[in-house]
């Protein structure tokens, strides 16, 4: 149980600091800096790496037969993992929303 407890607190670490990356991408590209806001981006990206790793060994364990319990810990994970990748989108759009405004 504990060794869950750790895979599920790594998923919403990495999933937590990717959507700050994403926020603060957008929060840069509203200032047109678009360098910075992609870099934002990249970092987020590999956050969410870091994150879809222990996803993926989870993932592989229960392809395999093993009994993987969804508690509630493993849910808010899964789904602070989906808003992450949602904001993502969201961020991208946005950001080039901002390069087209400018560039009127």
């Amino acid at each position: 149980m504990q060794e869950m407890e750790l895979i599920c607190f790594q998923l919403i670490t990495a999933a937590g600091g990717a959507k700050s990356s994403y926020i603060e991408a957008v929060q840069l590209a509203k200032e047109g800096k678009y360098e910075e806001a992609e870099s934002k981006i990249a970092q987020g990206d590999e956050m969410m790496k870091q994150g879809h790793l222990p996803h993926v060994d989870l993932i592989q364990k229960e392809a395999g037969g093993e009994t993987v319990i969804m508690g509630l810990i493993l849910a808010h994970a899964e789904d602070q993992m989906m808003s992450a990748e949602v904001f993502k989108v969201m961020a991208e759009e946005m950001i080039d929303l901002y390069k087209r405004l400018e560039s009127r």
